[in-house]
């Protein structure tokens, strides 16, 4: 497994579960059976057939706005990562790979985050 291999996880706009399991869907490679829930993506997760560095990016807003989804979600994270028996790496990334205020990629169930104030005194 190389680190930039990585499938990106972008959670950038990401508020509650459904949107956190809407995003997981479209970025990992999830089996079809995938049922959108904590259990499905863990077992999911622990089964790939290949070893797999995730990168979490943009998840503070989560964390924040649904504290108790979040701590489900890192958990799952972990022990999908126990359980691999491929490989897998689950990475928070702490600053900003993706231009938080970049329009949502094609088919994005997100809104468009709001255009930036301009700078005070202009």
């Amino acid at each position: 497994m190389r680190i930039d291999d990585a499938v990106v996880l972008d959670l950038h706009g990401v508020t509650d579960k459904t949107a956190f399991m809407n995003r997981c869907v479209r970025a990992l490679p999830l089996p079809v059976w995938f049922g959108r829930n904590w259990d499905a993506l863990a077992d999911s997760l622990a089964d790939m057939r290949e070893p797999m560095a995730v990168v979490v990016t943009g998840w503070q807003a989560y964390a924040e706005a649904s504290p108790q989804d979040w701590a489900i979600a890192q958990e799952v994270f972990s022990a999908a990562a126990r359980a691999s028996s491929k490989g897998l790496a689950v990475l928070l990334s702490l600053g900003h790979l993706e231009d938080p205020t970049a329009p949502p990629a094609q088919g994005s169930d997100d809104s468009p985050a709001p255009p930036a104030p301009p700078p005070v005194g202009q």
